[in-house]
Protein backbone atom coordinates (compact mmCIF):
# COMPACT_ATOMS: atom_id res chain seq x y z
CA UNK A 1 0.00 0.00 0.00
CA UNK A 2 1.27 3.56 -0.88
CA UNK A 3 1.57 5.93 1.72
CA UNK A 4 2.82 9.02 -0.68
CA UNK A 5 2.63 10.24 -3.73
CA UNK A 6 5.51 12.66 -4.88
CA UNK A 7 5.87 14.74 -7.86
CA UNK A 8 8.30 17.32 -8.87
CA UNK A 9 8.12 20.88 -7.65
CA UNK A 10 7.52 23.65 -10.34
CA UNK A 11 5.72 23.32 -13.95
CA UNK A 12 3.30 21.03 -13.88
CA UNK A 13 2.09 19.37 -17.50
CA UNK A 14 -0.89 16.89 -18.00
CA UNK A 15 1.11 13.62 -17.84
CA UNK A 16 2.16 13.45 -14.12
CA UNK A 17 -1.02 15.50 -12.88
CA UNK A 18 -3.11 12.23 -14.46
CA UNK A 19 -0.61 9.85 -13.20
CA UNK A 20 -1.17 11.35 -9.83
CA UNK A 21 -4.73 11.24 -9.81
CA UNK A 22 -5.09 7.89 -11.03
CA UNK A 23 -2.80 6.87 -8.06
CA UNK A 24 -4.76 8.91 -5.77
CA UNK A 25 -8.30 7.57 -6.86
CA UNK A 26 -6.68 4.17 -5.67
CA UNK A 27 -4.93 5.00 -2.64
CA UNK A 28 -6.47 8.01 -1.15
CA UNK A 29 -2.97 9.40 0.45
CA UNK A 30 -1.22 12.69 0.51
CA UNK A 31 0.41 14.23 -3.08
CA UNK A 32 3.45 16.03 -2.38
CA UNK A 33 5.54 18.19 -4.82
CA UNK A 34 9.03 18.13 -4.51
CA UNK A 35 12.08 16.49 -5.23
CA UNK A 36 12.96 12.72 -4.20
CA UNK A 37 15.84 11.46 -2.13
CA UNK A 38 17.01 7.87 -2.55
CA UNK A 39 15.01 7.26 0.80
CA UNK A 40 12.16 8.20 -1.81
CA UNK A 41 13.07 5.90 -4.80
CA UNK A 42 14.12 3.17 -3.02
CA UNK A 43 10.50 2.90 -0.53
CA UNK A 44 7.95 1.07 -2.39
CA UNK A 45 5.52 2.80 0.02
CA UNK A 46 6.05 6.15 -1.90
CA UNK A 47 5.08 6.70 -5.33
CA UNK A 48 7.53 8.47 -7.15
CA UNK A 49 6.04 10.01 -10.52
CA UNK A 50 7.19 11.97 -13.03
CA UNK A 51 10.80 12.44 -11.81
CA UNK A 52 13.79 10.83 -10.26
CA UNK A 53 14.99 8.93 -13.32
CA UNK A 54 13.62 5.53 -12.75
CA UNK A 55 11.04 3.24 -14.22
CA UNK A 56 10.93 0.29 -11.61
CA UNK A 57 7.16 -0.50 -10.96
CA UNK A 58 8.01 -2.81 -8.04
CA UNK A 59 8.89 -0.13 -6.41
CA UNK A 60 6.15 2.55 -7.79
CA UNK A 61 8.96 4.50 -9.21
CA UNK A 62 7.33 5.98 -12.48
CA UNK A 63 9.55 8.18 -14.68
CA UNK A 64 10.20 8.06 -18.40
CA UNK A 65 12.88 11.38 -18.30
CA UNK A 66 15.86 8.61 -18.70
CA UNK A 67 14.83 6.79 -22.01
CA UNK A 68 16.29 7.33 -24.60
CA UNK A 69 15.68 9.94 -27.57
CA UNK A 70 14.10 7.40 -30.15
CA UNK A 71 12.01 5.35 -27.31
CA UNK A 72 8.57 5.27 -28.37
CA UNK A 73 5.99 7.78 -27.00
CA UNK A 74 4.91 7.09 -22.95
CA UNK A 75 5.07 9.47 -20.31
CA UNK A 76 4.26 9.25 -16.72
CA UNK A 77 0.92 8.66 -17.27
CA UNK A 78 1.57 5.39 -19.55
CA UNK A 79 3.69 4.15 -16.97
CA UNK A 80 1.32 4.50 -14.55
CA UNK A 81 -1.48 2.66 -16.62
CA UNK A 82 0.83 -0.03 -17.70
CA UNK A 83 1.17 -0.81 -13.99
CA UNK A 84 -2.57 -0.99 -13.03
CA UNK A 85 -2.93 -2.94 -16.41
CA UNK A 86 -5.05 -0.42 -18.21
CA UNK A 87 -2.20 0.67 -20.52
CA UNK A 88 -3.72 -1.34 -23.51
CA UNK A 89 -7.69 -0.48 -23.16
CA UNK A 90 -6.60 3.31 -22.61
CA UNK A 91 -4.16 3.43 -26.16
CA UNK A 92 -7.00 2.01 -27.58
CA UNK A 93 -10.20 3.36 -26.05
CA UNK A 94 -8.78 6.78 -25.04
CA UNK A 95 -8.22 8.81 -27.70
CA UNK A 96 -6.53 11.78 -26.24
CA UNK A 97 -4.09 9.48 -24.51
CA UNK A 98 -1.62 8.86 -27.52
CA UNK A 99 -1.66 12.79 -28.50
CA UNK A 100 -1.10 13.40 -24.82
CA UNK A 101 2.11 11.08 -25.22
CA UNK A 102 3.46 12.89 -27.99
CA UNK A 103 2.94 16.22 -26.78
CA UNK A 104 5.04 15.13 -23.39
CA UNK A 105 8.07 13.55 -25.21
CA UNK A 106 8.07 15.39 -27.98
CA UNK A 107 6.98 18.31 -27.94
CA UNK A 108 4.40 21.07 -29.78
CA UNK A 109 6.17 21.11 -32.97
CA UNK A 110 6.55 17.57 -33.41
CA UNK A 111 3.48 16.80 -31.86
CA UNK A 112 1.54 19.23 -34.40
CA UNK A 113 3.60 17.65 -37.61
CA UNK A 114 2.38 14.37 -36.53
CA UNK A 115 -1.07 15.02 -36.40
CA UNK A 116 -0.90 16.68 -39.63
CA UNK A 117 -2.27 19.90 -38.32
CA UNK A 118 -0.85 23.06 -38.11
CA UNK A 119 1.34 24.04 -34.82
CA UNK A 120 -1.28 27.11 -33.86
CA UNK A 121 -4.28 24.18 -33.83
CA UNK A 122 -2.77 22.84 -31.06
CA UNK A 123 -2.87 26.49 -28.68
CA UNK A 124 -7.17 26.60 -30.04
CA UNK A 125 -7.47 23.18 -28.16
CA UNK A 126 -6.27 24.72 -25.39
CA UNK A 127 -9.19 24.31 -22.25
CA UNK A 128 -9.39 27.20 -19.54
CA UNK A 129 -10.24 24.35 -17.33
CA UNK A 130 -6.90 22.57 -18.21
CA UNK A 131 -5.27 25.35 -17.24
CA UNK A 132 -6.27 26.36 -13.97
CA UNK A 133 -5.91 22.87 -13.01
CA UNK A 134 -2.68 22.59 -14.17
CA UNK A 135 -1.85 26.00 -12.87
CA UNK A 136 -3.09 25.53 -9.17
CA UNK A 137 -1.44 22.25 -9.09
CA UNK A 138 2.11 23.69 -9.90
CA UNK A 139 1.40 26.16 -7.06
CA UNK A 140 0.68 23.87 -4.38
CA UNK A 141 3.44 21.92 -2.50
CA UNK A 142 0.93 19.15 -0.84
CA UNK A 143 -2.23 18.30 -1.26
CA UNK A 144 -4.06 16.17 1.21
CA UNK A 145 -7.38 14.14 0.96
CA UNK A 146 -10.88 16.43 1.94
CA UNK A 147 -8.95 19.07 0.13
CA UNK A 148 -11.05 20.80 -2.72
CA UNK A 149 -8.43 20.90 -5.68
CA UNK A 150 -7.31 16.72 -4.24
CA UNK A 151 -10.84 15.88 -4.49
CA UNK A 152 -10.45 17.07 -7.68
CA UNK A 153 -7.61 15.13 -9.06
CA UNK A 154 -9.56 11.77 -7.67
CA UNK A 155 -12.83 12.88 -9.41
CA UNK A 156 -10.78 12.62 -12.26
CA UNK A 157 -8.70 9.93 -11.97
CA UNK A 158 -11.84 7.62 -10.57
CA UNK A 159 -13.99 8.91 -14.28
CA UNK A 160 -11.12 7.41 -15.79
CA UNK A 161 -10.87 4.10 -13.91
CA UNK A 162 -14.14 3.40 -14.20
CA UNK A 163 -14.49 4.85 -17.96
CA UNK A 164 -12.19 2.19 -18.59
CA UNK A 165 -13.28 -0.98 -16.57
CA UNK A 166 -16.93 -0.81 -17.10
CA UNK A 167 -16.48 0.12 -21.23
CA UNK A 168 -14.28 -3.57 -20.68
CA UNK A 169 -17.41 -5.05 -18.87
CA UNK A 170 -19.73 -3.23 -21.36
CA UNK A 171 -17.52 -4.60 -24.60
CA UNK A 172 -17.62 -7.83 -23.16
CA UNK A 173 -21.41 -8.09 -23.06
CA UNK A 174 -21.85 -6.30 -26.54
CA UNK A 175 -19.76 -9.59 -27.48
CA UNK A 176 -21.48 -12.29 -25.87
CA UNK A 177 -25.02 -10.91 -27.26
CA UNK A 178 -24.68 -8.42 -30.12
CA UNK A 179 -25.84 -10.16 -33.66
CA UNK A 180 -24.17 -8.55 -37.25
CA UNK A 181 -27.12 -9.38 -39.38
CA UNK A 182 -25.58 -8.89 -43.33
CA UNK A 183 -27.31 -7.24 -46.36
CA UNK A 184 -26.20 -6.77 -49.91
CA UNK A 185 -23.68 -3.76 -48.73
CA UNK A 186 -24.30 -3.39 -45.59
CA UNK A 187 -23.93 -4.55 -41.87
CA UNK A 188 -26.58 -4.06 -38.90
CA UNK A 189 -26.16 -4.80 -35.26
CA UNK A 190 -28.49 -5.76 -33.18
CA UNK A 191 -28.05 -5.71 -29.38
CA UNK A 192 -31.55 -7.78 -27.76
CA UNK A 193 -32.81 -7.09 -24.72
CA UNK A 194 -31.24 -9.06 -22.05
CA UNK A 195 -32.08 -9.32 -17.76
CA UNK A 196 -31.55 -7.09 -16.05
CA UNK A 197 -31.06 -4.80 -18.47
CA UNK A 198 -27.76 -2.88 -18.46
CA UNK A 199 -27.56 1.07 -17.77
CA UNK A 200 -27.01 3.09 -20.69
CA UNK A 201 -27.56 -0.61 -23.02
CA UNK A 202 -25.97 1.71 -26.72
CA UNK A 203 -22.52 2.29 -24.19
CA UNK A 204 -19.61 0.36 -25.94
CA UNK A 205 -21.48 -0.25 -28.92
CA UNK A 206 -19.06 2.04 -31.30
CA UNK A 207 -16.32 0.93 -29.33
CA UNK A 208 -17.02 -2.50 -29.98
CA UNK A 209 -17.08 -2.31 -34.09
CA UNK A 210 -13.76 -0.86 -34.06
CA UNK A 211 -12.49 -3.77 -32.19
CA UNK A 212 -13.85 -5.99 -34.75
CA UNK A 213 -13.05 -3.64 -37.43
CA UNK A 214 -16.72 -3.64 -38.10
CA UNK A 215 -17.03 0.22 -37.99
CA UNK A 216 -16.82 1.10 -42.00
CA UNK A 217 -19.53 -1.71 -42.74
CA UNK A 218 -21.99 -1.33 -39.93
CA UNK A 219 -24.64 1.77 -40.86
CA UNK A 220 -27.04 1.09 -38.67
CA UNK A 221 -27.68 0.13 -34.61
CA UNK A 222 -30.65 -1.52 -32.80
CA UNK A 223 -30.64 -2.04 -28.88
CA UNK A 224 -32.62 -2.11 -25.80
CA UNK A 225 -34.61 1.44 -25.54
CA UNK A 226 -33.29 2.19 -21.46
CA UNK A 227 -36.35 3.83 -20.92
CA UNK A 228 -38.69 1.61 -22.40
CA UNK A 229 -39.80 -1.91 -23.39
CA UNK A 230 -38.86 -1.43 -27.15
CA UNK A 231 -35.76 -0.77 -29.14
CA UNK A 232 -33.30 2.24 -30.19
CA UNK A 233 -32.70 2.29 -33.74
CA UNK A 234 -30.25 4.61 -35.02
CA UNK A 235 -27.52 5.39 -37.85
CA UNK A 236 -23.71 4.24 -37.03
CA UNK A 237 -21.65 7.58 -38.22
CA UNK A 238 -24.52 8.91 -39.78
CA UNK A 239 -24.60 6.35 -42.60
CA UNK A 240 -27.21 7.26 -45.26
CA UNK A 241 -29.00 4.00 -45.59
CA UNK A 242 -31.73 4.20 -43.22
CA UNK A 243 -34.04 7.56 -42.85
CA UNK A 244 -35.93 6.75 -39.83
CA UNK A 245 -38.72 9.64 -40.40
CA UNK A 246 -39.88 7.17 -42.71
CA UNK A 247 -41.23 5.04 -39.70
CA UNK A 248 -42.43 8.07 -37.81
CA UNK A 249 -46.12 7.04 -38.50
CA UNK A 250 -46.19 3.80 -37.55
CA UNK A 251 -48.37 2.89 -34.41
CA UNK A 252 -45.19 1.25 -32.29
CA UNK A 253 -42.95 4.20 -33.25
CA UNK A 254 -42.87 6.66 -30.48
CA UNK A 255 -40.21 9.22 -31.68
CA UNK A 256 -38.38 9.50 -34.84
CA UNK A 257 -35.96 12.75 -35.03
CA UNK A 258 -36.68 15.26 -37.59
CA UNK A 259 -33.22 14.51 -39.30
CA UNK A 260 -33.77 11.00 -39.54
CA UNK A 261 -30.76 9.50 -37.63
CA UNK A 262 -32.54 7.81 -34.50
CA UNK A 263 -36.14 6.27 -34.26
CA UNK A 264 -37.42 4.98 -30.87
CA UNK A 265 -40.17 1.92 -31.16
CA UNK A 266 -42.06 0.09 -28.41
CA UNK A 267 -41.79 -3.04 -31.09
CA UNK A 268 -40.19 -6.36 -29.18
CA UNK A 269 -40.91 -8.55 -31.55
CA UNK A 270 -37.79 -9.82 -33.88
CA UNK A 271 -39.99 -9.71 -37.27
CA UNK A 272 -40.90 -6.29 -36.69
CA UNK A 273 -38.33 -4.93 -35.80
CA UNK A 274 -36.64 -5.92 -39.24
CA UNK A 275 -40.03 -4.45 -40.87
CA UNK A 276 -39.32 -1.29 -39.15
CA UNK A 277 -35.65 -1.37 -40.29
CA UNK A 278 -37.26 -2.55 -44.09
CA UNK A 279 -39.37 0.05 -43.80
CA UNK A 280 -36.60 2.51 -43.03
CA UNK A 281 -34.07 1.83 -45.80
CA UNK A 282 -33.33 4.10 -47.73
CA UNK A 283 -31.45 3.61 -51.40
CA UNK A 284 -28.05 4.80 -51.39
CA UNK A 285 -26.04 6.13 -54.48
Amino acid sequence: MLSLILTHPGSSHKDELLACSLLAAVHRVPIVRREPTPEDLADPATAVVDVGGQHDPALNNFDHHQFPADHPPVCSLSLVLQHLGLYEDARQFCDWLEPAEWFDTRGPNVTAQWLGVDRTAMNKLSSPIDITILRRFAKAKSLTPGEPLYEILTYIGQDLLDYLRDLRARLDFVAQNAEIWTFADHEVLYLPRTEPIPEEPSAGITRYLESIGKSTTTVALIYPDGRGTGYGLSRHNDAPHYDFTRISTQPDVHFAHARGFVAKTSASDLARIKELLALAFAQVG
